[in-house]
């Protein structure tokens, strides 16, 4: 067994330094969560054990104005289809880029890489504005519409690097057999590329349900805020209930979580092969 140096034990003193640093404020925030309003006003670190329960999760799910529960169903509505939707056609999209020669085919690629540099609030008004020409605002259809759209780009510029360490000889033995090019891209690259896809899935979901800024622009109607416009909703003009707003954000950030634990595996191959190149 190799001896360690005084370097190495330094690192991993800093390492777990940082990791309970890190984890000192989630943990401030699932004491709180399961605490009684009157003990957590004296801090989260004073709280009694005894005296822990799940009241506060029920009330924030089932709460009078604003029910976490309903904002997570609302969320689930959006972040399926603006998910499945541009990874589709964003895997469509980077397969055409990497295999075909078409006019102006660079230049298209360099603008896809470049709408990756513009940040959203760049385009809140003209987007605003274009889903409101539509009929779009304050539908579901409106923020869906939004998500495809930002996701798209990366999914692109990401799909096309993960094609590109698929062995093309694979695609022409299809060919070969008599597979047309959808046939092959369906039938051949998409199953190949499942760990490519589950990253883009994890990545694409995890940042539809944590969005908070386009749904505040194109969502208005009570019944139909997602689970991330409700939590602040969830503060009265007086009075705070910590244990309520801290159920509510562990409520929502299990889904993803879940999400991440469930692709995990393929997520982590999909990188190692998309940087193994």
């Amino acid at each position: 067994m190799k001896r360690m140096t005084p370097g190495r034990a330094m690192q991993y003193v800093l390492a777990y330094a940082f990791a309970v640093v890190w984890l000192i404020p989630f943990l401030g925030v699932i004491v709180t969560s399961v605490s009684p309003f009157a003990e957590v006003v004296r801090g989260w670190w004073n709280v009694d054990i005894r005296n822990m329960s799940l009241r506060n999760y029920a009330g924030a799910w089932a709460h009078d104005t604003m029910p976490i529960g309903q904002g997570v169903a609302n969320s689930f509505i959006v972040t399926v289809p603006a998910t499945i939707v541009p990874m589709l056609l964003g895997s469509m999209a980077a397969y055409g880029f990497l295999r075909f020669r078409f006019p102006l085919r660079t230049t298209m690629f360099i603008t896809i890489i470049l709408l990756l540099a513009i940040p959203q609030h760049m385009v809140a008004v003209p987007l605003f504005q274009i889903l409101n020409g539509l009929g779009l605002i304050n539908t579901y259809w409106g923020l869906i519409v939004a998500h495809c759209a930002w996701g798209m780009p990366w999914i692109v510029l990401f799909l096309r690097g993960y094609f590109s360490t698929l062995p093309m000889e694979i695609e022409e033995s299809a060919r070969i057999d008599g597979a047309g090019t959808l046939a092959t891209f369906f039938r051949v690259v998409l199953p190949m590329s499942w760990p490519g896809l589950a990253s883009v899935f994890a990545l694409q979901f995890t940042w539809v349900w944590n969005d908070f800024f386009l749904a505040l622009i194109t969502v208005y109607h009570p019944d139909r805020l997602v689970a991330t416009q409700r939590i602040p909703l969830l503060r009265g003009q007086y009075h705070v209930d910590w244990g309520i707003l801290t159920s509510a954000a562990v409520l929502t950030t299990l889904v993803p979580l879940l999400v991440f634990i469930l692709l995990q595996k393929y997520y982590v191959k999909g990188f190692v092969g998309f940087s193994s190149k």
